[in-house]
């Protein structure tokens, strides 16, 4: 596996979902399909790779709980 080329598509994939986030609203059913959606491209991308699987898996739940946060909901 390319690491240097996985770590470049997280990097741009977070920057992504800044500006999915500011364009829709991380309350908007539309920026969690598309967080689901992409995250789900990289894995596939590097053949659902152990690392990639978890790395896409903790940047999602870290989305979750900013948006929690957010909210006043904290469900972890």
């Amino acid at each position: 596996m390319d690491y240097k080329a996985f770590f470049a598509d997280v990097l741009n994939w977070i920057g992504q979902a800044n500006q999915m986030a500011t364009k829709h609203g991380m309350a908007n059913q539309e920026f969690w399909i598309w967080v689901a959606s992409s995250a789900c491209e990289i894995c596939n991308r590097y053949e659902n790779n152990q690392l990639v699987l978890k790395q896409m898996m903790m940047l999602t739940e870290w989305l979750e709980e900013v948006y929690e946060k957010s909210t006043g909901k904290n469900t972890t």
